[in-house]
């Protein structure tokens, strides 16, 4: 596979998907170090275009759902871009942890119809115009769309 590891052996499928006129519909190659057989290589096949789905459109998400990942976060493993990498895949996790346990954040994510961005904007505004004592608060003042539940800051 390359000359650090030449010993290294691995197996690889190319599939193409042709239409009766000869138009190309679909073409992609995987890499992997399963044994290849007639009876599983239609799995492999699936299993990787399964897997390039949900990589594409995590890093959809990332990029144009006020994630702000950008190219330039990847390099280098002693930058400050890193850090700010990994900061936002631990966001994105526990959102995606959110997303599936917490009504709340449902309720919340809902009534800003169903945009991250929309919701991410909602509750910087709260953030920095009262103290928020809970994030069940907080979920709570979104769907009720009333903040007057959040306690305000007394600058007294």
């Amino acid at each position: 596979m390359n000359d650090s590891h030449a010993d290294f052996k691995v197996n690889f499928i190319e599939y193409w998907e042709i239409d009766e006129s000869g138009k190309q519909l679909y073409h992609n190659t995987w890499v992997t170090d399963i044994e290849i057989t007639q009876e599983n290589v239609y799995t492999i096949a699936r299993g990787g275009r399964a897997r390039w789905h949900i990589e594409n459109e995590t890093f959809n998400t990332l990029k144009n759902q006020d994630y702000h990942f950008e190219h330039n976060f990847g390099h280098g493993y002693k930058n400050l871009s890193t850090v700010f990498a990994r900061l936002m895949i631990l966001a994105f996790l526990i959102d995606q942890a959110e997303l599936i346990c917490c009504g709340l954040f449902q309720g919340a994510l809902e009534k800003q119809k169903g945009r991250k961005t929309y919701l991410w904007r909602r509750v910087r505004e709260l953030f920095s115009t009262h103290i928020i004592l809970s994030w069940k608060i907080l979920y709570q003042a979104i769907i009720a769309g009333d903040s007057r539940e959040i306690p305000i800051l007394n600058s007294s």
